[in-house]
């Protein structure tokens, strides 16, 4: 799957279409070029995997929104603007970085749409794989869409191929309908259609268990707690095979296979195949020369994100998991040693003092890792449905799964606990189990808590979401229809 959705279509690229003032990507409703694609089954898995490669694309920059915006990583060499106002709460409006993002979920969006259309009366003689591929494109459209109103609020419901002209007149849609009306429902039908497992080149594609694991994550962002903890619960049993690595370390080292039982649902990245790898290895190491030769890292560093000083010291003695979240102390000045010669390598001044080993991995051309982004991943599964458990009333319950992570770490498990403790104790143990995968800003901001953690460094009350983007809102150019995000005016 690496490799099969790094090959671009001619039908993924055809449909991806530009349009005026650098508005939503809006397909064509019908043209020749278009309708001629959709025909065999292979032309609606081209599209599919054109969908998948436009939300890896979004993907590469999931960190600035789940990391860097949180309380547990930062910028410390600032010389990235954009980086830098995410940080520290003072990103504009009219920043590229919210532009292509709002631009890049809603070409998600619409290619899934067009697939969604198109493949309603095709032949399931013909396209055998029919449910299947309706399965991925709702898939991916909840996705985008969960992401986009946990980023912006408010936004574009949008489920069908429309002309730029109905764009213009199509409201932002609140929160709540776009949970109700596309996410829940989405990812519901996505889970009726979707297998539990694939072999060969198709393992990597969205599965039954990636549509519950995130309608699981929904469900609890939405407060749902006993729908999170039934779908979550249905995950840890038979049909579902799913289970821990025995080292947690293996999750980042890239020599062995990423789709373990552990692994849920990936962004794929592949190595050598022009443009197809990722950022993150470049991204967040730091210049430190003996280092980046060590493990085979060309093309140079980019110090977009370092774990804080304050993170770093809050790790337990005895946590195995410390190793591969964090390196170095966050002070001037750090040292790096040689693991095979023992030669110490001083970091300068002008450095990042600290760093994650995550997404270390050779890169023979910069930007080009084949380290993928982990969406979701069963340990999150685990520690969600403890919190469902717990917030249900059932703590006693919700430490079973609990310490099956804490304990993978090599930290003693917790045995008596009150709701409180416990709902503190999860919160916890997400933050170090998941450190650097994007989720953090996400937790904060659905417990309520990303104001008390983030204040310091510029937050106000209304900073939970991102503005919107100027550019859309000088193109819909209606402040009824289509108003900036409060506060950001």
């Amino acid at each position: 799957m690496k490799k099969l959705i790094s090959i671009l279509t001619l039908a993924s690229l055809l449909m991806v279409s530009s349009c005026k003032k650098d508005f939503i990507e809006i397909l064509p409703q019908s043209t020749v070029t278009i309708d001629v694609l959709y025909k065999s089954d292979k032309d609606f898995q081209d599209a599919v995997i054109g969908t998948y490669v436009a939300l890896r694309t979004q993907y590469a920059n999931m960190w600035q929104f789940g990391d860097i915006r949180g309380d547990d990583a930062w910028i410390q060499i600032s010389n990235q603007p954009t980086t830098m106002a995410v940080d520290v709460f003072s990103i504009n409006s009219s920043d590229a970085l919210l532009r292509n993002t709002w631009t890049n979920y809603y070409v998600v969006i619409n290619l899934a749409n067009n697939i969604l259309t198109r493949i309603e009366n095709a032949d399931s003689a013909i396209v055998v794989n029919k449910d299947r591929y309706i399965g991925e494109a709702k898939f991916l459209r909840a996705i985008a869409y969960f992401d986009m109103v946990r980023i912006f609020g408010d936004v574009q419901m949008i489920t069908k191929p429309q002309t730029v002209d109905e764009t213009l007149k199509t409201p932002r849609t609140d929160v709540a309908t776009v949970y109700s009306e596309v996410i829940v429902k989405d990812l519901i039908d996505a889970a009726s259609k979707l297998p539990l497992v694939y072999k060969g080149t198709e393992i990597g594609r969205v599965t039954n268990g990636a549509a519950k694991a995130i309608l699981g994550k929904v469900y609890l962002t939405l407060k749902d707690f006993p729908k999170a903890e039934a779908v979550l619960q249905e995950l840890t049993t038979t049909p579902y095979t799913y289970a821990l690595l025995t080292n947690y370390n293996d999750l980042f080292n890239y020599t062995k296979n990423e789709h373990h039982s552990e692994y849920i649902f990936d962004i794929e990245y592949e190595e050598g195949l022009g443009n197809c790898g990722s950022i993150f290895t470049n991204n967040f190491m730091p210049n430190v020369t003996p280092l980046l030769s060590y493990y085979g890292i060309v093309g140079g560093f980019n110090e977009s994100m370092s774990p804080t000083r304050t993170f770093v010291e809050l790790w337990q003695t005895g946590d195995k998991r410390k190793d591969v979240s964090v390196q170095g102390n966050g002070y001037c000045c750090g040292t790096w040693k040689n693991p095979t010669t023992g030669v110490v390598t001083n970091f300068s001044s002008s450095t990042s003092q600290s760093y994650t080993m995550k997404y270390v991995t050779p890169v023979a051309t910069n930007g080009d890792s084949r380290a993928n982004w982990k969406v979701i991943r069963y340990a999150d599964v685990l520690l969600m449905l403890a919190e469902s458990l717990n917030e249900n009333g059932k703590t006693d319950a919700a430490i079973l799964p609990l310490n099956l992570v804490r304990t993978r770490a090599g930290l003693t498990g917790y045995s008596v606990l009150t709701q409180s403790q416990a709902r503190d104790n999860i919160a916890t143990e997400r933050r170090f189990e998941l450190f650097f995968e994007g989720h953090r800003w996400f937790d904060l901001v659905r417990t309520g808590k990303a104001l008390d953690a983030c204040a310091n460094v510029g937050m106000k009350d209304y900073m939970t979401i991102f503005p919107v983007p100027l550019n859309q809102i000088q193109v819909m150019n209606n402040a009824t229809l289509f108003p900036q995000n409060a506060g950001y005016n």
